[in-house]
């Protein structure tokens, strides 16, 4: 693996932090507010790229590509394996906080 690769991933994690901040997120037209819904499809069509690619190209390891590496093939599965995690934790937050919400005494 080489320094651009190595930079280039860096860069991209600092792009998702960026956006988990909020730094990036998807405004709705003339209001100023994020869009829940549009935040929600990024992330998980993110989700389903990483998962796509890290798919891509482990058939194209398993088939011999010479243009893959196993070092680039393990790391775009671990990209897709964090980032389903990830939604997978944001998923259960969501969930724990509605039933707190619909547990409160009114």
């Amino acid at each position: 693996m080489n320094v651009s690769k190595v930079d280039g991933l860096l860069a991209e994690m600092r792009t998702a932090m960026l956006a988990a901040q909020g730094g990036a997120a998807p405004k709705v037209e003339g209001t100023g507010s994020t869009d829940f819904a549009s935040v929600l499809k990024s992330s998980l069509d993110g989700v389903a790229q990483a998962q796509n690619r890290a798919t891509e190209m482990q058939n194209a390891f398993v088939l011999g590509d010479d243009k893959v590496s196993l070092s680039d093939t393990m790391i775009a599965m671990q990209k897709a394996n964090i980032s389903f995690q990830t939604a997978v934790q944001v998923r259960n937050k969501v969930v724990a906080a509605y039933n707190d919400i619909m547990n409160m005494q009114v």
